[in-house]
């Protein structure tokens, strides 16, 4: 059975006359399949699942977003939101897709040092739109992944160790909520609400719009040092001593990859297993080159690149891939870890993996811990590492993957043979690190819970039932369960 054959072939037809309301009330398109752009607008960054909506709204204004979702409650349909499908949500089959991407507007308040984006605003934007003033928003390490999305999911950026999490900067949220009204949401307004949406948001509403806080960074050191196969085991340990020492000014993660030996990829990478850690620190140059000599001491590098570089060029640290494809993955916040058990994990996803896989081994702690003025619900604060591990899955096609459902379920019993070498230091999962939905999982529950603590928990369930009685909203099975999953 082809992955693909999990849901219906082709999303149930409407009845024209009752799409006249909505195709009168919204500035942007509507689409139907067979519509010429309906695959694009379904189309994300994810290739391992496409929604396959019966309707499409490609929303221009909170208005548009308004008189969707005013039209699926009264047709009931599910509800599903995408803006560049990194995060995939629940695939909406037979329901509504809500697509943001034409709602891009970015307005800096420099004097008050805050921005506010729109739905479909991706960090690049941000980025560039805060620099001339000396300021940065709390990005991710990719310029493409949506602002919005992120943030509700906590958001563990370039600056995370400095400043937290990008949820902890949030001053407001415009949110249609499931009555169809568009609400300004804010600590004083409704701060249960609020709280929850910041790190606990996915399925709580469509976010037309947010407000958050931006910071006095205009340039970075930073970088990559990247070591080869041969010295991963020194490697390895030197982080994690490393990271027992440097100050919150400084923001880290290691990689590891097996990269093939494809003619496409650059001559230092192809067919090597490399370690590559990657730095951002907001002090100077020269205490930055202070700072690093204990892991240069480690050997000669494949590359280093460790410089100053304005803060616009901060997405040149992790290099993140640029185009649309397919993958799935798992992760584990971390009480902490030791060598012995990071050398497992090596082992196991390294070159001699039956799958490729990508690990990446975030430094959390510093302010991350502490939380804002808000502090939002984001699960597990006081993790001092995330480990992440992702496979693409091969044979991608317009579609999903090629793969049949048993190589997936082989990834995901790598992904978790890997992630029990943790097993003593586990405490949750990042919300904004699974990769791919999970809502199919056969522990979906069981992954749900590990976001958040129990009592955590049970009030964002208790919030899903009283704002979404119907679960109109299907954004994310694994980040938000229908209200009957769990007891409130």
């Amino acid at each position: 059975m082809k992955i693909n054959d999990l849901v219906p072939p082709s999303a149930p037809a409407l009845d024209p006359a009752a799409l006249a309301p909505l195709m009168a009330h919204v500035r942007g398109p509507v689409l139907l399949p067979g519509d010429d752009g309906y695959d694009a607008e379904r189309s994300g960054f994810q290739l391992a699942r496409r929604h396959r909506p019966a309707v499409i709204v490609g929303a221009r204004c909170a208005e548009d977003v308004v008189a969707a979702v005013r039209f699926a409650r009264d047709q009931g349909l599910p509800v599903a939101v995408q803006a560049t499908g990194h995060g995939l949500s629940a695939a909406t089959d037979g329901g509504l897709l809500i697509s943001t991407r034409r709602m891009a507007g970015v307005r800096v308040d420099a004097a008050a040092g805050t921005a506010r984006v729109e739905a479909g605003v991706v960090w690049g934007q941000v980025v560039e739109a805060a620099a001339p003033h000396g300021l940065a928003p709390l990005n991710g390490s990719s310029p493409g992944v949506g602002a919005i999305s992120y943030t509700l999911g906590g958001g563990v950026g370039v600056l995370a160790r400095t400043y937290g999490f990008a949820a902890d900067q949030v001053r407001s949220v415009d949110l249609v909520t499931a009555d169809a009204r568009l609400r300004q949401v804010t600590a004083a307004t409704d701060p249960e609400l609020f709280r929850a949406l910041l790190g606990g948001g996915h399925g709580l509403g469509v976010v037309t719009a947010m407000e958050f806080g931006l910071v006095p960074v205009a340039r970075l050191y930073g970088g990559q040092l990247v070591f080869g196969g041969e010295q991963l085991d020194e490697a390895l340990a030197a982080y994690l001593r490393w990271t027992e020492t440097v100050p919150d000014e400084l923001t880290s993660s290691l990689a590891l990859i097996a990269y093939p030996d494809l003619p496409q990829l650059p001559e230092p990478l192809r067919g090597r297993y490399l370690a590559q850690i990657r730095i951002a620190y907001t002090g100077s140059a020269a205490e930055g080159e202070r700072l690093v000599a204990p892991l240069r001491a480690v050997g000669p590098r494949v590359s280093d690149d460790l410089r100053e570089m304005p803060y616009a060029e901060s997405h040149t640290i992790h290099r993140d891939p640029t185009d649309p494809h397919a993958y799935d993955g798992d992760n584990a916040l971390l009480s902490g870890l030791d060598a012995a058990a990071l050398r497992r994990v090596a082992a196991l996803t390294g070159p001699a993996a039956p799958d490729m896989c990508v690990v990446q081994l975030n430094h959390l702690g510093g302010a991350l811990a502490t939380g804002g003025a808000a502090a939002g619900t984001v699960g597990h604060r006081d993790a001092r590492y995330a480990l992440r591990v992702l496979s693409p899955l091969a044979g991608a096609t317009e579609d999903g993957p090629g793969s049949d459902e048993a190589a997936l379920a082989a990834v995901r019993a790598l992904h978790a043979e890997a992630l029990a070498a943790v097993a003593p230091w586990r405490l949750g999962r990042s919300v904004n690190f699974l990769f791919g939905p999970h809502g199919d999982r056969p522990d979906a529950a069981e992954v749900a819970r590990s976001i958040h603590d129990t009592d955590a928990h049970h009030r964002l369930t208790g919030l899903k039932a009283r704002h979404d009685p119907a679960n109109l909203f299907r954004f994310h099975p694994a980040a938000t369960p229908a209200p009957a999953a769990v007891p409130v």
